[in-house]
């Protein structure tokens, strides 16, 4: 009699205990389901060393997740207690426990692209840089530009990255340091042309080369005609006249002008080469692969002058002065 009362109390003692696991299974369950539909979004920041507690309270303030004790036991359960990474998410109400944690484990952070066209400046990245927000302000963007670390990491003989920062789309987590960004960049010039047949080796003919092709990049708008401009420049250089382009002085001015006048060609820089013989200090911006190519490869010629002659950006090609002047008269003096 008395074993079979033994046996009747374990068996609805197992059921009442079966019945509390079920129940707080459920309930478990509930709290790792979502808070709304989905209309609760935020850009949620984990900071290097905010461990499950820290992360835990500020999602639960934000109302992303239904209880902070759940997350907790989620993270434990599935073993992931000590695989939160820092970064910026794109989270919300919709995602329950499981979908946050999935997200803030995998890495998988906020991200921006920055787009740079061939030919711009650094002045000009600079505003990108700050539109975007991965910069305070231009002058943050610019010491960086100069930093002598920079320069020295990627040997470039020059007081500044100008022309090494490489024209193209890039993709970098939201807050990712902007010195990472523009080493990227540099690192993305060196991975790119060493493609290129014949590119220099030594940093000082890397960076001539760097130069001439930035000031290609600025005069040609037509693929076709880069390598004859280089040509054109080239043959200057040989003879020591002075380039005489039109885009250096424009690197000089806060805003490009549309026309430049006699008295644009009076300024007193280095980089005008209407007055300063050789090729320019540095670079007047950053140059794409056929510009680069191109002053690598410049086409043999005769030609020594060159005038923009329509909207669509041909030029007119002239082997003497008295052929450009000509020129000059019948496309931009009429």
């Amino acid at each position: 009699m008395r074993k079979w009362l033994v046996r009747k109390n374990i068996i609805i003692l197992s059921a009442v205990v079966f019945v509390i696991l079920a129940g707080a299974g459920i309930a478990f369950q509930s709290y790792l389901g979502a808070v709304g539909n989905g209309q609760t979004k935020v850009d949620f920041e984990i900071k290097s060393g905010n461990g499950p507690i820290i992360v835990a309270n500020r999602l639960y303030e934000e109302k992303i997740i239904r209880s902070r004790t759940a997350f907790k036991m989620y993270l434990n359960l599935t073993g992931k207690t000590s695989s939160i990474k820092a970064g910026i998410y794109s989270l919300d109400d919709s995602m329950g426990i499981p979908g946050v944690v999935k997200a803030i484990t995998s890495g998988s952070v906020k991200t921006f692209t920055l787009t740079i066209p061939e030919g711009y400046h650094n002045r000009q990245i600079a505003e990108r840089f700050v539109q975007k927000r991965a910069v305070q302000d231009l002058n943050q963007f610019k010491k960086i530009t100069e930093s002598p670390e920079l320069l020295a990491r990627y040997k470039i003989p020059a007081a500044s990255v100008e022309g090494y920062l490489f024209p193209d789309t890039y993709t970098f987590p939201v807050s990712y340091p902007p010195e990472k960004m523009v080493d990227a960049m540099v690192k993305n010039f060196f991975n790119k042309t060493r493609k290129i047949e014949g590119f220099p080796a030594h940093p000082q003919e890397i960076q001539n080369l760097v130069i001439l092709a930035s000031i290609v990049e600025r005069e040609a708008k037509r693929q076709e005609e880069r390598a004859l401009i280089a040509g054109v420049f080239s043959n200057r250089l040989k003879k020591n006249y002075p380039l005489e382009s039109c885009a250096t002085i424009q690197y000089l001015l806060d805003k490009p002008k549309v026309r430049l006048y006699y008295y644009h060609l009076e300024m007193d820089s280095p980089y005008n080469t209407y007055k300063k013989r050789g090729l320019p200090p540095g670079p007047i911006a950053n140059p794409g692969l056929e510009s680069i190519k191109a002053a690598l490869h410049p086409e043999p010629t005769e030609y020594m002058f060159f005038v923009v002659k329509d909207d669509e950006g041909r030029h007119e090609f002239s082997k003497s002065f008295s052929e450009h002047n000509r020129a000059k008269k019948q496309y931009i003096l009429h």
